[in-house]
């Protein structure tokens, strides 16, 4: 069901989005009929499909939910925030109802912005299993850079989780979330955007910040994962994922190899 203002879709929880993704990362969980989807990994589940003819020339949609703005207008995914209620099961139906929550402009250090808040609920057997709202920033045409990020304090003490990303795996995320936006692999648009190199994509710094709350033992289930995209990352590289100031428990940083802070999240309860 589509109109103007809610976009609803319903498909099965199949096992292979999990496999795929867990293949990227080297991982081995399970993924049979009856099993959970992690926390975090409905994000490669329920995804629009839009048609070749409804993509704009960076390669994002221009109708949908969201919708650019205006004509030329670069896209940014800016942050969002995930209460995850319960863990979807493999091999059931769900159903994720997307609508805009809020739109608004203002003027940015770079120029005209334009701020799109996109609030996702995601149900199962008829109960909630996920709220999300996920921000999109809409930045003037023009290749004019981003503003260099402050230089960053020394990481807490604490365990630390690295990636290793070059251009295969950012093809492999791109494919897992159908995202079809071409600063993740056309050098040239990148250049155009204003980037130095291929941009490593926001949803995963987020997605491993989460990972590595998760693989450390604490628990996302009954929470709300909070994260802020605060600089992009380019270039393939191995980037860190440390904890925050307050403990990994309460949240936790992306870094780049270099060092800069390009992502941090919160954890609080639901």
């Amino acid at each position: 069901m589509t109109n103007q203002k809610t976009v609803e879709r319903t498909e099965v929880i199949a096992a292979e989005p999990a496999e795929a993704l867990a293949a990227m990362l080297d991982l081995d969980i399970p993924h049979k009929a009856g099993d959970r989807v992690l926390p975090l990994w409905h994000w490669i589940y329920l995804l629009e499909r839009s048609r070749e003819s409804e993509l704009g020339e960076d390669g994002h949609p221009v109708v949908g939910i969201p919708a650019p703005p205006g004509p030329g207008r670069r896209r940014m995914f800016g942050g969002g925030r995930v209460t995850t209620h319960g863990l979807l099961e493999i091999g059931k139906p769900a159903t994720k109802v997307t609508s805009v929550a809020r739109s608004i402009d203002k003027q940015g250090r770079t120029g005209l912005l334009t701020l799109t808040t996109v609030a996702q609920e995601i149900f199962q057997d008829g109960q909630l299993v996920i709220r999300e709202e996920q921000d999109i920033v809409y930045r003037a045409p023009g290749a004019n850079a981003l503003p260099t990020p402050p230089a960053p304090p020394e990481p807490p003490a604490g365990p630390q989780l690295r990636l290793s990303v070059d251009e295969r795996m950012l093809f492999r995320f791109s494919a897992l979330t159908y995202n079809a936006h071409r600063i993740h692999y056309d050098l040239d648009w990148c250049r155009q955007e204003g980037y130095d190199g291929l941009v490593i994509h926001g949803p995963l710094l987020a997605f491993m910040m989460g990972e590595h709350m998760r693989r450390e033992g604490i628990d996302l289930v009954g929470r709300t994962f909070g994260y802020r995209l605060v600089s992009p990352m380019t270039k393939a590289q191995t980037f860190s994922v440390v904890p925050g100031p307050d403990g990994l428990a309460q949240g936790a940083e992306a870094r780049s190899a270099a060092g800069t802070v390009c992502a941090v999240s919160t954890l609080t309860e639901a």
